[in-house]
């Protein structure tokens, strides 16, 4: 199924290397499989480093992204720009004291959690994941890392399904997304 074209990075189109899936996890829905992209290793370079350069720019001391996907990239571009990466996880997934925030999702309500020494006072953060859809769980980490004494600088994607209105809930924190589909 997946046919990699070798490319320069600087002439990557990150777009094509997102599968589109009708009617997965269920009718209607068109899920963005981003599984081709990881396979590339010129497109996942280029998406690491887009995103690096923008978190480079914020200067942030921090990386912090949802489990599981936002992991993919998140720690990538910590480790690349020399920042911490900090994993949300699902509740009872942290060996040590926690802070956790609730948040509501189309089909119910959810809980992320940090270990709670994991951010100081003032640190500056970049939260990541693969994909903003509704911004629920983004608006979570943002709420996280704000209850946690740290300072969002922005927020940043690899896709953002800009018909579901998320950038609007994030408001009023900068982002950052590289694809973006406007329509269904």
């Amino acid at each position: 199924m997946f046919d990699p074209v070798p490319a320069s990075p600087g002439e990557v189109d990150l777009r094509r290397y997102i599968y589109e899936i009708p009617d997965f996890p269920r009718e209607g829905i068109v899920f963005k499989d981003v599984t081709p992209l990881l396979l590339d290793p010129v497109a996942l370079r280029r998406a690491i480093d887009l995103i690096a350069d923008y978190a480079r720019r914020l200067g942030v001391d921090y990386v912090v992204s949802a489990e599981a996907r936002g992991f993919i990239l998140g720690a990538a571009v910590a480790a690349q720009v020399g920042a911490g990466f900090i994993p949300a996880r699902k509740p009872g997934k942290l060996p040590r004291e926690t802070r956790s925030v609730e948040y509501v999702l189309e089909y119910g309500v959810d809980v992320l959690e940090v270990h709670r020494d994991a951010l100081a006072g003032g640190a500056r953060v970049l939260v990541h994941d693969d994909l903003l859809a509704t911004g629920g769980t983004s608006r979570a980490l943002c709420d996280l890392v704000e209850q946690a004494g740290g300072h969002v600088q922005g927020c940043a994607f690899l896709i953002e399904l800009a018909f579901l209105h998320g950038r609007e809930r994030l408001a009023p924190y900068d982002v950052h997304s590289l694809i973006v589909y406007e329509d269904r």
